[in-house]
């Protein structure tokens, strides 16, 4: 098969298959877990049943039909492409986006490169000392990433796919409220759905970074930390209380002259992590708190939020 028959068969652009293929080149690719251990290590990483079962229904067996020769080149180039970058910790798409209404093979391709990639890096872990603890909370981000695309109706994914390659590359690390990703000179902060943003746990969770990277990382040196974010929009405080979570988290950083983001449409992003839905008309958008009421009454205004960022020192 050729770089051009693959596409077809994807359903992708030619672009797309020829960048994996250009980055993945001859690189080794890493094996699946076996698949009767999967049960257990989707559990631990806190996937839920309905989406262990359509991953178990969709698993790579040699004899499976749903996967055919083009898939099974994607899923090994995939992981070679993400492997040649352990220890990265840039963007990295791992593949195109698949029509992942054609089956469990296509729906969940991505995250069998990731469980394939769980050994080699949990011993990049290893090999810097992190604690088991830290490397699987890490990890289990996969569980709610998927969850909250099921929630989205399968619209959040094609974000969440490149994201994910941050905890493969051991790029990535949750202590606390917060996850941290290594940067150059920066500690870049991300906030997951884990409850609330209180200071006392940002508090926290910055000081266990402060530890954590010196110890497990002491050939990188940080000087700040940094955060790159709808959330640091300050029209937001034109609808919040000061002592709301939100402000105060925005009242840490430091802002950057602000530049129209590359890729990244900030109406769009809000209405991804406040409502974990794309396509719900505005008017039907629920409004039980004043973040709900701000994002929605803005955007009827006519208006649109910024994606902002800030620093501030280690």
């Amino acid at each position: 098969m050729d770089l051009e028959d693959i596409a077809a068969r994807l359903g992708v652009p030619v672009e797309d298959v020829a960048r994996v293929h250009r980055l993945a080149g001859d690189r080794p690719s890493a094996p699946l877990p076996a698949k009767a251990d999967a049960p257990a290590i989707l559990d631990r990483l806190a996937v839920r049943p309905d989406d262990a079962a359509e991953i178990m229904a969709g698993w790579p067996d040699p004899d499976s039909p749903l996967w055919t020769p083009e898939l099974r080149w994607l899923l090994d180039r995939s992981i070679a492409l993400v492997r040649a970058d352990l220890g990265g910790h840039e963007w990295l798409p791992p593949g195109p986006e698949l029509p992942r209404d054609r089956g469990p093979a296509w729906q969940h391709l991505y995250v069998y490169a990731y469980l394939a990639l769980l050994d080699v890096v949990r011993a990049f872990h290893r090999d810097h000392g992190v604690p088991d603890a830290v490397s699987w909370t890490t990890l289990a981000d996969l569980g709610r990433n998927l969850a909250v695309d099921r929630r989205m109706h399968r619209e959040g994914w094609p974000v969440m796919q490149s994201w994910l390659t941050l905890h493969a590359r051991g790029s990535l690390y949750e202590l606390g409220r917060l996850q941290h990703q290594r940067g150059e000179g920066s500690i870049g902060l991300h906030i997951p759905e884990a409850g609330p943003l209180t200071p006392q746990a940002v508090t926290d969770s910055l000081d266990a970074a402060r530890a954590f990277f010196p110890r497990h990382f002491p050939d990188e040196e940080y000087t700040t930390f940094s955060c790159g974010s709808w959330l640091l929009d300050p029209q937001l405080r034109e609808y919040l209380p000061e002592d709301s979570h939100i402000v105060r988290f925005q009242r840490r950083f430091t802002l950057e002259p602000y530049e129209e983001p590359e890729g990244i449409d900030a109406d769009v992003e809000v209405l991804r992590f406040v409502f974990r839905s794309l396509s719900t008309p505005l008017d039907e958008l629920p409004r039980r708190t004043a973040l709900h009421r701000a994002v929605v009454d803005h955007l009827r205004a006519g208006r649109h939020w910024h994606w902002r960022r800030g620093h501030f020192p280690i």
